[in-house]
């Protein structure tokens, strides 16, 4: 055994040098995406083969190689022509409060193990809710993604609103949640978890613009009533991730306080639209919701993963989890909000709160306004020129950055589009150049971009265009690619 090795792991001069190199590398790399200096988006390879190239390199490769090789092997979301998932290209300034956060390694499940980051979060929550417009009563706190988030405010939901204790005594009768048919798949995961099973998730059509139909919502409660549901909650979607539609939120909020269910907004990705002055009114209402989810690394800039989960009232954040941990948690006669094991689903979780702050105090709030803005526009942008070409349709006019699209022919049917546009989306990806993904929407098959680089242009999104009728001439002429 090498009894240096440990000291050699440790050693604060080769984390300098190898970290200075980094840095460098991480630099260029920027460089090279942003001003396109390199021209793909993505460097595809199949599963198989990029399981054998790492195979063989932990045998046979050379260890300096290591970063430059995953920076290359891998999808770059700093490059203007990367369009796809909802996966923000990071504020490079947070890769320095990441890289402080995986050095100091402070838990946060306690203050004493994260005294600064606890305390930052306190200051980051109040300024969320702040700009929700919540009371002074409102509260929160930070936990590892918008998946997380919302099965926990579901969990704050159910311990608010069903009469007895859940969580300590368990239930046997049926209970149930309102939710559009276009909300996150994580909706539905949260709701089987938490036990309410098929039955429990009752969903609501949506209108033809994707929006869940509240003039149904009545009629649903009803039925819901009649077959013994006891829906204690009902979900807005800020927006759905398919298509980039709001709900109406403001008449979700009515509903439910007529009926006296909590309101959660799933804001993962558009909930930052409150920064934004022009596009703040896509999410009016949102003040009313009982809970609300924002993620810092979609439309914040920040890395993955760290969401906001806020409460109207910030009690809910502090009993969804009461339990006793004698070795960790002791109680108090005040408001124990810097110890988040009481109030998270997870004990530990990274300093994810010095992202946040890190923007805000180098940049102000302005930042996220801009942001938002300049890719909402953009979204808008690339709406209109989808419309004002014969080869394209056009899904729904964008009210986000989300852009649902695709490629027509008239002498097609339905079957030969889907297969159509699903070879042109595969060309694009082993192409490289750009990067868009897919969906299906009513058993159509769409092509799908979300603009998350403020440095994508219209004249990329024309580039785009005039690669995708490309490949579809390509297709027709070999259909059997």
């Amino acid at each position: 055994m090498d009894k240096n090795l440990l000291k050699a792991v440790y050693s604060p001069e080769d984390f300098r040098e190898r970290g200075h190199k980094l840095i460098d590398e991480l630099a260029n790399h920027l460089e090279d995406k942003i001003q396109e200096k390199s021209d793909n988006a993505i460097a595809w390879s199949i599963p198989e083969n990029e399981l054998d190239f790492w195979e063989n390199f932990l045998v046979k490769g050379d260890a300096s190689l290591l970063f430059p090789e995953i920076l290359n092997r891998t999808t770059h979301v700093h490059h203007p022509k990367y369009i796809g998932h909802q996966v923000s290209p990071t504020a490079p300034i947070t890769a320095l409060s990441g890289m402080l956060s995986a050095l100091l390694n402070n838990g946060m499940a306690i203050y004493e193990m994260g005294m600064a980051p606890s305390a930052i979060e306190r200051v980051v929550i109040d300024k969320l809710c702040e700009k929700i417009g919540y009371g002074r009563d409102s509260g929160g706190f930070l936990t590892s993604g918008g998946t997380l988030a919302n099965l926990t405010a579901l969990l704050s939901a159910r311990k608010a609103k069903v009469s007895h204790d859940v969580w300590n005594e368990g239930h046997q009768d049926q209970l149930g949640i309102m939710v559009s048919e276009e909300a996150h798949y994580c909706i539905d995961r949260a709701a089987k978890i938490m036990g309410l099973g098929e039955k429990g998730i009752i969903k609501i059509s949506a209108t033809k613009n994707f929006q869940m139909d509240t003039s149904l919502l009545q009629s649903y409660l009803n039925k819901a009533e009649r077959e013994g549901i006891t829906v204690f909650a009902i979900i807005g979607s800020a927006p759905s991730t398919a298509t980039g539609v709001y709900d109406n939120l403001e008449a979700i909020a009515q509903f439910a306080i007529t009926h006296q269910l909590w309101f959660h907004v799933d804001g993962a990705h558009g909930g930052a639209a409150i920064f934004s002055e022009k596009y703040k009114h896509t999410v009016q209402g949102i003040q009313e919701a009982d809970s609300v989810v924002i993620d810092g690394h979609k439309m914040m800039m920040m890395p993955t993963i760290t969401t906001a989960l806020l409460f109207k009232n910030d009690l809910h954040a502090t009993a969804t989890f009461s339990q006793k941990a004698d070795y960790l948690l002791t109680p108090t006669d005040h408001e124990d909000w810097y110890n988040s094991g009481k109030r998270t689903f997870e004990c530990t979780k990274t300093m994810m709160s010095i992202h946040w702050y890190l923007l805000l105090k180098t940049y102000g709030e302005e930042i996220f306004d801009e942001f938002v803005t300049r890719l909402y526009d953009m979204g808008h942008q690339f709406g209109k020129m989808l419309q004002n070409d014969p080869q394209f349709e056009l899904v729904i006019q964008p009210v986000s950055n989300i852009v649902c699209f695709r490629y027509i022919h008239p002498n097609l049917d339905t079957l030969a589009l889907n297969e159509l546009n699903k070879n042109i989306r595969q060309n694009l990806l082993e192409d490289g150049e750009f990067y868009i993904v897919q969906t299906k929407l009513k058993g159509i098959h769409y092509l799908r971009t979300t603009i998350m680089n403020p440095f994508t242009t219209q004249e990329h999104l024309q580039q785009l265009l005039k690669k995708i009728k490309k490949y579809s001439k390509q297709t027709n002429e070999n259909p059997s690619n």
